[in-house]
């Protein structure tokens, strides 16, 4: 008997699915896009291509130098990217609707399909498929795919394999359970490498991110008895060590892997405001 891994869900999914065809689709996700995000993307845009429907993926931000390897030929670009004529939306790794950015979230402001796995996502589609036990919506997309035996190519496997490998921490979070290995084991016979994706995330840290990593970790303080601990980022570093502001995605997983420690946290000014990145071992914080 075949195994279906979301069974309610990927009906639902299949149905928003048919209610896409003889439409243009623009599958938006966040700022500041990680591997969920641009995997999750270029995943749907794959699929729905696949099943003979014109879809595209576009990000406010561009996709980062670090997973621009994972794009292949998938149609993929930012807002000034967006094909001319009507088009109607589906948001992936998007807790809200605003996280695409104001011009995007206020063009399609009435989107056909939302897919998260992110507990504070409230539902913003006309069909929403929030599954916050999910550890990443990857994971997401590769029961839909496989429950409903939609087309998956190496690429789209890659990429899959991508979401849920960067959203469980390399398996390393509660969230790598008994079902994210064996979503992970079909993606693996689909075509997706391990070594090739953990290759181009963890091993082409250039001089000036090693740099930065330096100032990050010389600048932790910690709080509340010592089980929060900060890092801070200040405006002038990316510029003094060549980097950018994609270069410090992951940093925020130092600070929390400290012993005694239960959540880390990254601040840095940015744009006249100060934006945070936080990370929890455990889900009740």
């Amino acid at each position: 008997m075949k195994q279906h891994f979301f069974p309610e869900a990927s009906a639902r999914f299949a149905s928003a699915v048919e209610t896409l065809r003889d439409k243009s689709v623009v599958v938006l996700g966040h700022r500041r896009p990680d591997g969920d995000c641009i995997g999750s993307q270029v995943a749907l845009v794959r699929c729905l291509l696949a099943l003979g429907i014109d879809a595209v993926a576009i990000n406010p931000d561009a996709v980062p130098r670090t997973l621009q390897a994972f794009i292949g030929d998938t149609p993929f670009g930012v807002e000034k990217d967006l094909p001319k004529g009507e088009q109607v939306a589906a948001y992936v790794d998007c807790s809200d609707r605003k996280r695409s950015g104001d011009s995007l979230s206020q063009r399609f402001a009435e989107p056909i399909l939302n897919v998260d796995h992110h507990v504070s996502n409230e539902g913003f589609a006309e069909v929403d498929l929030v599954l916050p036990d999910a550890s990443a919506t990857g994971e997401i997309l590769t029961g839909f795919f496989l429950d409903n035996e939609y087309p998956i190519d190496a690429t789209t496997a890659q990429a899959l394999y991508l979401g849920i490998a960067t959203d469980t921490g390399q398996f390393r979070y509660r969230g790598a359970n008994q079902r994210v290995f064996r979503l992970c084991d079909h993606l693996c016979g689909l075509g997706a490498s391990p070594v090739d994706v953990a290759n181009e995330l963890y091993e082409r840290e250039s001089p000036g991110q090693i740099q930065l990593l330096q100032r990050f970790l010389a600048s932790f303080r910690f709080e509340c008895g010592k089980r929060v601990c900060i890092g801070l980022l200040d405006p002038a570093c990316y510029e003094e060590t060549g980097t950018l502001p994609e270069d410090s995605e992951n940093l925020v997983d130092y600070a929390r892997s400290l012993e005694g420690v239960d959540v880390g946290a990254l601040l840095e000014e940015r744009d006249g405001k100060i934006k945070g990145s936080l990370r929890a071992k455990e889900n009740r914080f």
